[in-house]
């Protein structure tokens, strides 16, 4: 298989950062989000970071945001990559939709970070071509793609995935198709972990992350980090974890759903556990 046109759904802060390393790889890029605006502050967020990287040695900025294409449509691709909103049904719905629009030899990926692909793949009528891509954020600096194979996903497909990953300048870990897979099951806990050691009033926010930093050796603390991902996600991603394993200590902290509840949703809404500018 070869992804010489990759469709990315999504142009939030990772949709955004997909399609920046896909274009640097030299391929063509259609970008596709069906709210209002969002297609452009994605080109901006892009413009940015590809300047930053340009600084130090990196591809021009034009040279590769001419490789990204706005679309208000599902487009002809080899490949989409969608990254929009981690609840199952709106993924599923997306998935049917792509699978109607996209030719019959394109694979359909997802940048879940929890949602079980076996649940997406069951959307389409291609089942043995859907998998799981899960970037971490940022994603033009970090190196890890998590794959994740459905019980359905065929070996083709993941071999394809796991070269493209290589191609793009990432390291990728296959995982099996549980909740989380393996980087969510572990970090969510810690993050949810810290909030509850917050709550609970055994330290401020800024002593939790130091012990995480100054401790453990992380260069970002638990608490930092949630504000980072998005409250909103991490409470989602807990919720799966809760539901899909059936044990109580995934249940979301308390704290969380409060900050979610109150619009304290991290970097993104300017509160979370912190403040930003």
């Amino acid at each position: 298989m070869s992804f010489d046109r990759v469709l990315v759904v999504g142009a939030g802060q990772m949709g955004a950062g997909i399609a920046q390393v896909v274009a640097v790889s030299g391929r063509s890029v259609l970008l596709h989000d069906s709210q209002p605006g969002a297609v452009e502050r994605g080109l901006e967020s892009m413009a940015k970071s590809l300047g930053k990287l340009h600084e130090k040695g990196g591809p021009a900025p034009d040279e590769v945001l001419a490789r990204v294409t706005p679309t208000d449509a599902l487009g002809e691709a080899d490949l989409m990559i969608e990254a929009i909103v981690e609840h199952a049904e709106t993924k599923k719905k997306l998935f049917r939709a792509a699978d109607e629009a996209l030719p019959t030899h394109a694979v359909l990926a997802s940048n879940t970070s929890s949602i079980p692909i076996a649940e997406l793949a069951g959307a389409t009528s291609r089942p043995d071509r859907v998998i799981g891509m899960h970037f971490f954020n940022p994603v033009p600096v970090l190196a890890l793609v998590e794959v994740i194979r459905a019980e359905q996903t065929s070996d083709g497909t993941a071999e394809a995935i796991v070269a493209l990953a290589h191609d793009l300048g990432k390291t990728p870990a296959e995982a099996n198709d549980s909740p989380g897979f393996v980087s969510n099951r572990i970090l969510m806990p810690f993050v949810n972990e810290a909030a509850y050691a917050l709550m609970e009033g055994v330290a401020e926010a800024e002593a939790i992350d130091t012990v995480a930093k100054l401790g453990f050796a992380h260069p970002i603390g638990p608490l930092a980090l949630a504000d980072l991902i998005g409250l909103d996600t991490c409470v989602a991603i807990m919720e799966v974890l809760h539901e899909g394993l059936g044990d109580p200590k995934y249940a979301p902290c308390p704290l969380l759903r409060r900050h979610v509840a109150a619009g304290r949703l991290g970097r993104k809404s300017g509160r979370g556990f912190y403040e930003y500018a």
